[in-house]
Order: C-alpha cells, then structure tokens, then sequence
C-alpha cells in the first residue's frame, strides 16, 4: 500500500457541522451589520475562526477595534459550542464509521488535521475517539490553511514521514496545504479544486475501495 496514515479533516468529512457554524456567524453578521449568505459562508470553509472574522467583516460599515474583535470571535465560539451540544453519535453517518474501521483493520494510523480549536469536543460528542491515532487542531497550530501545519503536525504526531500520508478534504484551502505539506491528497464532495486532488470522491466511505483494490477513483 502506497500510505501508512491517513489524516483527515473533520467538518465536511467525517461530520458537518455548517449548520451550526452558520447560526453562530450569522448573529455575528447582524451585529456587524454585515451581510451573510450562503456564498459568504463557503469562504469560511477551512479557514480559521479570526480569519474568517475578518472575512464576515469586509462589508461591515463599522470599524472595530482589535479588542472588540476577539470578543466576536469569542462570542461566535461560544454560540458555536452551545448548539455542538446538539450533535450525536448519529451525526456521524454510520458508512463513515464503517469506513475507518476498515482502513484501520488495513493497518493504516488515522489522524484528524483541523483548524478548528473544537475538534476533539466533537469527535466526544460523536464517540468517534477511538477511530484516531492523533489529533491535530487549532489548539495546536498557530497557522491555518492553506498553511500546512496541521498536516505536517498531524503526521509527525504520527511518527510519519509526508510522503507517507494522504490527507482527506472537502475545502480548496485544504487541498493547497496538503499540497504544500507534501502530501497525496483525496478530495470529497463537489467543491471547485484549484488544481485536480490525487483522488476525486464523492464522500469518506468511497475510500476503503479506492485504496484497498476496490473499483477507486484515482486520477
């Protein structure tokens, strides 16, 4: 098998969560007098919660300062962690489940590489802990992506070389740094890739075949 590990991201791939991210930027907008949508909301993908502040804030009227910025933020994170008390083991699709299961009875580590600081509150929240060797998130990284630090941190979390390790993402930022990580990289879903990922799948569970000898998609 050509890797050892594979590092995941996590919202978008192993769980969404845009739901609840999208509650807690919207009030924030508001109180910005920002305007937010949908199209606002894909640029936050994958990107950290300050950077994408700054996003929600380029079309607000209002000045603020670098203080009352970090309250924001804070304030966002604390709606964001209110409605993650939602979720449930059910929020991980039960094909998901399967699918690290299998890669892992393969012999392969698996680690999560996320910018987001609630990474392991929501794989608690999912009793998807065991699933992973490592995790990697914002309260280990002081660059986000397309920075490739998760990545680079993840896969020396676990005692694995680049070249090793393919990382599994949904967002274009993901994919760059995976690239600049020096590590193959298998995009999910249907974004718009800046360039083409070294597999195209439609979701976590096409995985195991695409790797293991299955009908794949690679590239």
């Amino acid at each position: 098998m050509k890797y050892k590990g594979i590092i995941f991201d996590l919202d978008g791939v192993l769980c969404s969560t845009d739901r609840f991210h999208y509650q807690a930027w919207q009030q924030t907008a508001r109180e910005a007098k920002a305007p937010f949508d949908e199209t606002v909301n894909q640029r936050l993908r994958g990107v950290s919660r300050m950077e994408s502040l700054e996003i929600i804030l380029e079309k607000s009227p209002l000045t603020f300062t670098q203080p009352e910025k970090e309250r924001l933020a804070e304030e966002k994170n604390e709606r964001y962690r209110r409605l993650l008390q939602q979720m449930t083991p059910a929020d991980m699709p039960a094909g998901v489940r399967e699918a690290l299961r299998a890669l892992r009875a393969a012999g392969l580590k698996l680690a999560v590489g996320s910018s987001s600081k609630n990474a392991g509150f929501i794989l608690k929240q999912l009793d998807a802990e065991q699933y992973f060797d490592a995790v990697c998130d914002g309260t280990r990284i002081t660059r986000s992506k397309p920075h490739p630090e998760v990545f680079v941190k993840a896969a020396g979390m676990l005692g694995l070389p680049a070249e090793d390790c393919l990382v599994v993402e949904d967002a274009p930022a993901g994919l760059e740094a995976a690239r600049a990580a020096g590590m193959d990289c298998a995009g999910v879903g249907d974004a718009r890739w800046p360039f083409a990922p070294a597999y195209r799948l439609p979701d976590v569970t096409a995985l195991p075949a695409a790797l293991l000898g299955g009908e794949g998609a690679r590239r």
